[in-house]
């Protein structure tokens, strides 16, 4: 899966697991609270995938810029 395709899955996984959360305890439903919660760190991780994809791949291409400017 692509940084961006981490991102954006994160992005979606975070926002349900709000929405979740707040259904949950607007009707004191501990189950779905704590799904939300889940779902929301699922995210958090999804994006923190996704950033960590993206700044391998910019240190590469930096790095291969930097060879290649050199003349080596």
């Amino acid at each position: 899966m692509s940084a961006t395709q981490d991102k954006a899955r994160g992005a979606a996984n975070d926002a349900v697991g709000n929405v979740k959360q707040a259904v949950g305890r607007a009707t004191d439903n501990e189950r779905l609270e704590a799904e939300g919660h889940a779902q929301e760190t699922k995210g958090e991780a999804q994006s923190a995938l996704g950033n960590a994809k993206e700044a391998v791949g910019n240190a590469v291409e930096g790095l291969a810029n930097k060879i290649k400017g050199s003349g080596h």
